[in-house]
């Protein structure tokens, strides 16, 4: 789905409302080290789905707090932002920063699996003269 300039601002600024609520008005031990990755706000405002990124063996308690404090996050953007609804908050893991350290460490194994190969080459060839 094609975003327009609006609607990215509006995204950006739920994302950055409730990074700053979970940063300073929620005080569960579960959500601290949860970064919140991206936004989408439906286009009537009623519907924010909110991706978020943590350490891998703290994505159930993460969603449990969540779940728990969704109410709480719920009212307290609607005090910090003026729309003419607080829409609905759905939590999401998003898994895409642990793609991504997987395949840098792919790619970063593959390259010293080929510095090796190549030093043992040239170290053949050197035996050779």
């Amino acid at each position: 789905m094609k975003q327009s300039a609006s609607n990215r601002k509006v995204n950006e600024q739920a994302r950055e409302v409730i990074a700053s609520i979970l940063l300073f008005d929620v005080s569960d031990p579960r959500l601290h080290l949860v970064t919140i990755t991206g936004c989408e706000v439906s286009y009537d405002r009623s519907v924010c789905n909110v991706y978020y990124t943590t350490d891998p063996e703290r994505y159930a308690g993460a969603q449990s707090a969540f779940e728990a404090a969704a109410g709480h996050i719920r009212s307290l953007m609607a005090k910090k932002l003026s729309w003419r609804v607080a829409p609905e908050l759905r939590f999401y893991v998003d898994t895409s920063v642990d793609q991504a350290e997987a395949i840098s460490q792919a790619l970063n194994s593959e390259r010293e699996h080929q510095e090796k190969r190549i030093e043992e080459e040239t170290i053949g060839e050197d035996r050779e003269y």
